[in-house]
């Protein structure tokens, strides 16, 4: 029952009460979406208040959770804390004012982020079920788009067909404003989509992702619109950081630090005189939100687990020249990657 997140993390959070108010948070307590509204959880029991635009569809989406819906009080969200000895509450979520209001109304406020990443970091099945729709709707999206990119559209008009695709094919909207970076544009990791127009012999790099049911997924491909045989210094590149790419997927187990999966890719990269030109980290958590814990980078000691969700996206870029990215969204299962997102790697040539 979605109830017991919010008692373990309010056992977690060692408090007489825990309110949440942001969206993120609030979606992962209740499975409700809304842009107003806060969670309370005590003693007894959790109750998601919000104004009257959400009260009829939170009702129904809560009716026999274990999870009561209560009007919005008239003197604001904040005075739901009145009186409380020690208040939980996620600091990096609200903003100096809400901590200063809050803070005039509890004896003492403790933080509860870290009882949030923990529970989060590592999804339960039916999560990971959203993300896998989610990736699932990307990979078709994408293998449906690719006869679609015609000379002379621009990165915004390949997007939204890109973007057209997902809706189409059941994703509630994006992850993220897709990434559509035609040519010399691949080379800046999170390049601008704009009006340049595609021309024979591009170099197309596209980072897009959907949601399903509250949760995201993450997918980069690159590859050439024509060959002009101008880019064998490109293909080379590209098969050295497939290699790094399906190197994370042999090798990243569970119980590796986010630094060692990091080093996993970057050192195939290394060794073929390319480590200096992967600017990024290896990968980031996916879920409700797109980026999240884990963090798969240089100096990140976390502890990757099984049922954590991540991207694995090595990447090389020369600047002002191209750039590689392959990106997709991984899950940890009895201790070995799974790839969730799984659209054809091998270079491809439109």
């Amino acid at each position: 029952m979605i109830s017991e997140r919010s008692e373990k993390i309010f056992k977690a959070a060692g408090a007489d009460k825990l309110i949440v108010t942001a969206p993120d948070l609030r979606f992962y307590l209740t499975g409700f979406e809304s842009s107003d509204g806060m969670v309370v959880v005590d003693g007894n029991g959790t109750a998601f208040y919000t104004d009257a635009r959400y009260l009829e569809a939170a009702n129904a989406a809560l009716n026999g959770s274990g999870i009561a819906v209560k009007e919005r009080p008239q003197g604001g969200y904040s005075t739901l804390a009145d009186g409380t000895q020690k208040l939980a509450v996620a600091l990096s979520k609200i903003t100096a004012v809400e901590y200063l209001d809050l803070k005039g109304r509890a004896g003492e406020i403790v933080d509860c982020t870290p009882a949030f990443t923990e529970a989060m970091g590592v999804k339960e099945e039916c999560e990971i079920e959203a993300i896998k729709r989610a990736c699932e709707i990307t990979d078709r999206a994408f293998e449906d788009m690719l006869s679609a990119f015609k000379e002379g559209m621009t990165e915004n008009d390949a997007a939204a067909e890109l973007e057209y695709r997902m809706r189409k094919f059941g994703a509630s909207g994006t992850s993220f404003d897709t990434i559509m970076a035609f040519g010399e544009g691949s080379s800046v990791p999170h390049h601008e989509t704009g009006s340049r127009k595609l021309r024979f012999g591009d170099i197309i790099l596209v980072d897009f992702g959907c949601k399903f049911g509250g949760y995201c997924s993450d997918c980069t491909r690159t590859f050439l619109f024509g060959d002009d045989k101008k880019h064998e210094e490109f293909k080379k590149a590209y098969e050295k950081v497939l290699e790094a790419h399906m190197a994370v997927k042999r090798e990243v187990t569970s119980g590796m630090t986010g630094s060692e999966a990091d080093a996993v890719a970057r050192n195939v990269l290394k060794e073929a005189g390319l480590d200096k030109y992967f600017t990024h980290s290896l990968g980031h958590g996916i879920g409700i939100n797109i980026h999240e814990f884990p963090w798969l980078a240089p100096g990140k000691n976390n502890v990757l687990k099984d049922g954590m969700v991540f991207s694995d996206e090595p990447g090389v870029y020369f600047e002002g020249d191209f750039g590689i990215r392959i990106e997709d969204s991984v899950t940890l299962k009895d201790g070995k990657v799974v790839s969730l997102t799984d659209s054809n790697k091998q270079l491809i040539i439109l």
